[in-house]
């Protein structure tokens, strides 16, 4: 059993952070303030061929596995940029997985190459308002009409919408009750974000606000035939393939944060001075810190494994949603003990921290919510039946 990283992990750490490094504090409090995309951060990441980490060697990308991937995006949430930084590139890293595994030549040759280079951007159309994680319920429908579908309905949270080019969407093709499984006749497109039948309307949000949330009311949406990817109403069972992988990325980002604030706080309290001390020296600030450390580096323990058991073709979902579930409470915990230590002036912007712990619940609630992975562990990991 090896814990250490190899020679091109360990690169892939130190270059990643370096490129991170180029962006500070100053330039996320002012994403923050204003809402920017912050452009230059992703631009960044494309030349330097980080958004193509897990795509194919032959359309650009770098063939590496989700380990990798993990590693990278543990760096970016661990840099300046906190969860701002890791969901503007986020899509890129498991969003195009099903055309890699099922989209035939043409869509690669056609989809890959201007993702890895930064040319396009995509978000992901999955999450209804009236569905949520109930996938199987959604209500988009896709019906074909000739060479091309036509598509009505509203989507949820969809991130970089403000930005994003194409859409991976997900739509109904053949209604629910004509179906032997809920879970079929879904399918899932690879298409144009048309504004002349999307709106994309932003959601005013607690955190992350350079990287905007949406609503998106579609109506009558052309989607050419050759957009589909796959089989038709396959598309649930082709999502299922990026939903590891996610959940492992999520995970590390979580951790990331965590370590970020923990780094802040420990760096404060050893230098804050009261009554003749610093703080840091007191075991009610020693003990809590102590305890967040020990969290996170348990939780990106288990990110890791989750992503050598999926790299490696084996049963990954249930290291992949403990990893999840992990990364989620330990970088929680920490961001807001960091808050508490800084006391005062962990509730200034000027100290990162309060920001760092508006952002890190989304490790908490997105993809799935915790609530939702402990089921899915007593069901998976200790056979109790399932609740849900």
């Amino acid at each position: 059993m090896d814990f250490s990283l190899s020679e091109e992990q360990e690169a892939i750490r130190d270059n990643v952070a370096a490129l991170c490094s180029r962006f500070d504090d100053a330039y996320w409090r002012d994403r923050d303030r204003t809402g920017e995309f912050p452009n230059d951060f992703h631009k960044a990441m494309a030349d330097a061929g980080w958004l193509g980490i897990t795509m194919p060697e032959e359309y650009g990308g770098a063939g590496l596995g989700v380990t990798e991937a993990a590693i990278m995006m543990h760096e970016v949430a661990k840099s300046s940029g906190g969860m701002s930084a890791a969901s503007s590139i986020h899509i890129n890293i498991f969003g195009p997985h099903p055309i890699v595994v099922f989209g035939n030549e043409e869509q690669k040759n056609r989809f890959l190459p201007p993702l890895i280079k930064g040319e396009i951007k995509s978000c992901f159309g999955v999450t209804e308002p009236n569905a949520g994680l109930n996938t199987t319920s959604l209500q988009t429908r896709a019906v074909k009409n000739g060479n091309h579908y036509i598509a009505n309905g509203q989507k949820m949270w969809t991130t970089t919408g403000q930005e994003a080019d194409k859409i991976m969407l997900l739509a109904r093709t053949t209604p629910k009750e004509d179906c032997k499984k809920s879970t079929d006749g879904l399918s899932l497109f690879f298409t144009d974000l048309n504004r002349e039948y999307c709106d994309v309307r932003v959601i005013e949000k607690m955190g992350r606000k350079s990287v905007d949330s949406n609503e998106v009311f579609i109506n009558d949406l052309p989607i050419p035939e050759e957009d589909l990817i796959g089989e038709e109403g396959k598309g649930f069972y082709y999502l299922l393939h990026s939903l590891n992988p996610e959940r492992v990325l999520v995970g590390v980002e979580g951790v990331g944060l965590g370590m970020n604030a923990l780094k802040r706080a420990a760096s404060y309290a050893a230098e804050r001075e009261v009554f003749g001390r610093p703080i840091g020296q007191n075991q009610g600030i020693q003990h809590p810190l102590a305890e967040n450390w020990m969290e996170l580096e348990a939780a990106l323990l288990m990110a890791m494994k989750a992503a050598y058991l999926y790299d490696n073709g084996e049963e990954s979902g249930t290291y992949a949603n403990a990893a999840k579930y992990l990364g989620g409470e330990a970088g929680f915990k920490a961001c807001t003990q960091a808050v508490m230590t800084h006391g005062g002036v962990g509730y200034a912007k000027e100290f990162t921290v309060e920001r760092l712990m508006r952002e890190v619940m989304i490790c908490r609630i997105a993809p799935v919510s915790p609530q939702l992975i402990l089921c899915y562990i007593a069901e998976k990991a200790l056979g109790l039946p399932k609740s849900y």
